[in-house]
C-alpha cells in the first residue's frame, strides 16, 4: 500500500498492519522461554516497577544489516510497559545510561573510523555489522517499588562476528554487579535477555527469574509486557544450546577468512554435549512457563518406515499453557560414528487449560537417520537397535520403545562427487553397544520396509530447453542485473539496489536476452522484508528518501561527509509523489525456531508475503539455513537452530506460508 504524502512519515497506521501486528502479537510468548523461573511472575496488575538495563529504551527487534526491516515504530520496553499502566521508577537511571551510552559510542565510532584509516578501507564499510561491547558504568541504583526488570541487550550482525568479550558473549563487570544487586534490593527481580543468541551467564546462579525475550520484531517491548502481567504464557524451548564459554566445543576452527575447516563434523551443538558426555547450561529444547507439565503414557507403533510416538501432557500449572513433545533416537554404531542422540520428530501442543491434558502424538521416517557411508557411495541404516526417547527436552527424556534393524539397509545410492577435503572429522571413543531393557516395546523394520533409490545425476527436464540466441552483452546482463551506471552510493548502495521497488536489494535484468521475461524484485530477509519507508518515482525508476543506508553504517561518516552524502541525494520535484512502504518486523529466525511451532512459522510467512504482493516484490532473500556451528557467528540470529531438522521444519514452514500467497501483478 503506498500513501501519498509530502515527504513527512505518516503517523496512522495503515489497516494492513494493524492486521499483521494483531497477528503477531499473541503468539509472540511462544517464541519465548524462562531459563529460571521461581513462580515471583506473573505480576496480579500493572504498578510501580524499576527497569534497568541497556534493552529498556533500547530494546532490539533484531540484528543489524540486511536482517534489519525499516519498521514504521518499534515499541521498547519503556514504551510498551507505560502503555500497560506501569509507573517506572527508574527515569533518572535510564537517562544517566543514555548519556554514558551516547559517549561510548562517540569513542567507538572514532576509533573505528581511526583504524579504517590506517588500513585504507572504506569508512562507511568498516562499521557493517561493527558490534560495540556494553559499556561499563556507574549509575545508582535509585528505583522505587517492589519489583525491578534488568533488560540485557546484545547485538550482532552481517559483516563482524561476535567476540568472548565483556560486554558481549560474556558479561560485562557492570552487568553482573548490578543483576545480582537488584536480586537482593527487590522483592521480585526478572532478568530479561533481549538478545539473539546465547551469552555466558557464569556468576549468575542465584538469579532465580530469567526470561529469554530474545528479538521478536516490531512488538518486541509489548510482548514483554503482556508475559509480565501474565496475559501470555512462555512456550518457547531452546533451538540451541546455552553454556559457559569454557565449555564450549573447540573441535573446529572459526573465524579464518581464508580456510577454516570444520573438524568437528557432525558433533555441533547438543550432538557435542551429550555425546563428550559435558554438561551445558541450559541443554537444547529446554525451557520453562508459567506451567509445569507431566509428561506419561507415552507410546510407540509403526506403520513401515514411519515411526509414530505419543504422550499424554497434563497441565499442573495454574495458567493454560504449551508443551513441545520431543522424540530423539539413539543410533546403533556399527561402521559410521554416531552421536549419542539426534532430534527425529517433535509437536506442539494447543493450548492446555489447567488440569487437563492432551495427548500429542509426532512421527518421524526411519530412513531419515540414514547415515552417508563414503566407501558404499550410499545413505545407510546400519544393522542394530536404534533407542527411541520421548519428552520435553534434549536432557529430560525417557525410552519409549526400540527399533530393530536386523541387517543393514541401503537407503539411497549415489555416488561420491567431492576429493579429499585435507583433514578427517573428529569422532569419538566407540560407545559399547546399548542395552536397552527386555521390556520395551520392539519394533522390527526390515529392507522389505524401505525401498532403495537410486539418485539420477541427469538433468530432470521433460524436454531440452532452448535458449534464445543473445549476445554477450545481453547475457552479461543476466548476471549483473539493473543498476545504475554513474548513480551515487545511494542509488548503488547493496540492499538498495532496485529501480521498481525503493530499498529493495536488487533487480533483475528484464528482457535479458530478448525473451519476454519480467524484472524480478528482490528483498533481503528474513526477519521481514527490508525496504525504504519513504521514496518518490521519476521517469528513471524509485529513489529512496530514507533507510537507504543503515544508521550504523552512517555513523562512520563525518558531519561533513554526511551533510554531502544528503546533498547528493536525489530529491523529488512538486510534481513527484512521495510513496510510503511499511513493513513489519517478525522475530528473528532463532525466536521464530524457539517456538518449536510449525504453524507460527508459517502464519510469520503469510504475512511476509502479503506485504511482497502488496509492495510488487517477487523474490525474498530467505529463509536463511545456515546452522548455529558457532556462537560467535554475527549472523546467527537470522539462522534458526544448531539442529538440521528444527531448522528444515520452521524455513519449510515459513516458505509455505510465503508461497502461498499469490505473487504481486
Amino acid at each position: 500500500m503506498l500513501t501519498e504524502g509530502n515527504g513527512i512519515m505518516e503517523q496512522t497506521y495503515s489497516e494492513y498492519e494493524l492486521q499483521h501486528l494483531a497477528a503477531l502479537l499473541p503468539h509472540l510468548a511462544e517464541c519465548t522461554l524462562f531459563l529460571r523461573r521461581s513462580g515471583a511472575f506473573p505480576l496480579g496488575a500493572a504498578g510501580e516497577i524499576a527497569l534497568y538495563g541497556a534493552g529498556v529504551r533500547h530494546t532490539l527487534r533484531g540484528g543489524t544489516g540486511s536482517g534489519e526491516v525499516n519498521v514504521r515504530r518499534g515499541v521498547s520496553v519503556e514504551e510498551a510497559f507505560r502503555e500497560a499502566g506501569f509507573h517506572i521508577t527508574t527515569g533518572e537511571w535510564l537517562d544517566g545510561y543514555d548519556r554514558v551510552l551516547d559517549a561510548a559510542k562517540k569513542r567507538f565510532y572514532a576509533g573505528l573510523r581511526r583504524r579504517a584509516v590506517k588500513s585504507g578501507a572504506s569508512a562507511i564499510f568498516a562499521a557493517m555489522g561493527a558490534v560495540m561491547p556494553e559499556p561499563d558504568y556507574e549509575l545508582p541504583l535509585s528505583g522505587a517499588g517492589e519489583t525491578a526488570i534488568y533488560v540485557l541487550t546484545r547485538i550482532s550482525g552481517e559483516g563482524s562476528d561476535r567476540a568472548a568479550v565483556k560486554g558481549d558473549i560474556l558479561l560485562s563487570d557492570t552487568e553482573k554487579r548490578d543483576i545480582l544487586a537488584l536480586r537482593e534490593r527487590y522483592a521480585r527481580f526478572l532478568l530479561v535477555l533481549n538478545v539473539g543468541g546465547p551469552v555466558d551467564l557464569s556468576g549468575l546462579e542465584s538469579v532465580e527469574d530469567i526470561l529469554l525475550l530474545s528479538q521478536l520484531g516490531t512488538e518486541t517491548g509489548a510482548a514483554l509486557a503482556d508475559i509480565v502481567l501474565g496475559k501470555t504464557n512462555p512456550s518457547g524451548k531452546l533451538s540451541t544450546s546455552w553454556f559457559a564459554w569454557d565449555d564450549r566445543c573447540t573441535l573446529g576452527e572459526f573465524g579464518d577468512p581464508d580456510d577454516t575447516r570444520y573438524r568437528e563434523g557432525i558433533y555441533v551443538g547438543y550432538r557435542w554435549f551429550d555425546t563428550a558426555g559435558m554438561a551445558p547450561m541450559f541443554p537444547f529444547g529446554f525451557g520453562l512457563s508459567y506451567c509445569d507439565f507431566d509428561f506419561g503414557d507415552a507410546a510407540i507403533a509403526a506403520e513401515g518406515q514411519r515411526i509414530r510416538v505419543s504422550a499424554r501432557l497434563a497441565n499442573a500449572g495454574a495458567l493454560p499453557g504449551r508443551e513441545t513433545l520431543q522424540v530423539y533416537v539413539s543410533c546403533p554404531e556399527g561402521k559410521l560414528d554416531q552421536p549419542y542422540q539426534t532430534l527425529a520428530a517433535f509437536a506442539k501442543s494447543g493450548e492446555v487449560a489447567p488440569g487437563a491434558a492432551e495427548t500429542v502424538e509426532c512421527a518421524f521416517d526411519l530412513a531419515d537417520l540414514s547415515g552417508y557411508d563414503v566407501s558404499e557411495a550410499a545413505w545407510v541404516l546400519e544393522a542394530g537397535d536404534y533407542g527411541v526417547r520421548a519428552g520435553v527436552s534434549s536432557r529430560d527424556t525417557a525410552l519409549v520403545g526400540v527399533v530393530t534393524v536386523p541387517e543393514t539397509i541401503v537407503v539411497r545410492r549415489a555416488k561420491n562427487l567431492f576429493g579429499d577435503p585435507g583433514f578427517d572429522d573428529w569422532k569419538p571413543e566407540r560407545r559399547p553397544p546399548a542395552a536397552y531393557p527386555a521390556a520395551l516395546p520392539r519394533i522390527t523394520v526390515s529392507a522389505e520396509d524401505i525401498p532403495t533409490e537410486t539418485v539420477d545425476y541427469a538433468p530432470q527436464w521433460e524436454t531440452e530447453p532452448e535458449c534464445e540466441a543473445a549476445d554477450n552483452a545481453a547475457l552479461a546482463r543476466v548476471c549483473v542485473g539493473l543498476y545504475r551506471p554513474g548513480g551515487s552510493i545511494i542509488d548503488s548502495a547493496v540492499g538498495n539496489s532496485a529501480f521498481s521497488v525503493a530499498g529493495a536489494a536488487g533487480e533483475s535484468a528484464p528482457k535479458p536476452a530478448g525473451a519476454d521475461v519480467p524484472a524480478l524484485t528482490m528483498a533481503d530477509g528474513p526477519a521481514g522484508l527490508r525496504l525504504a519507508r519513504e521514496f518518490f518515482r521519476d521517469a528513471e525508476g524509485v529513489h529512496a528518501l530514507s533507510d537507504a543506508i543503515p544508521e550504523s553504517m552512517l555513523a562512520m561518516l563525518p558531519g561533513p561527509a554526511r551533510w554531502l552524502l544528503k546533498r547528493r541525494m536525489k530529491r523529488p520535484k512538486r510534481s513527484d509523489p512521495v510513496g510510503y512502504q511499511y513493513c513489519t518486523a517478525i522475530p528473528i529466525g532463532t525466536a521464530v525456531a524457539q517456538s518449536w511451532d510449525v504453524g507460527f512459522a508459517r502464519r510469520c510467512g503469510d504475512l511476509v508475503g502479503d506485504e511482497m504482493r502488496r509492495f510488487g516484490v517477487r523474490v525474498w532473500l530467505a529463509p536463511a539455513l545456515n546452522i548455529h556451528r558457532d556462537i560467535r557467528c554475527g549472523r546467527n540470529f537470522e539462522y534458526y537452530s544448531e539442529d538440521p531438522l528444527l531448522s528444515g521444519a520452521m524455513a519449510a514452514a515459513i516458505t509455505g506460508g510465503v508461497q502461498a500467497i499469490p505473487a504481486a501483478p
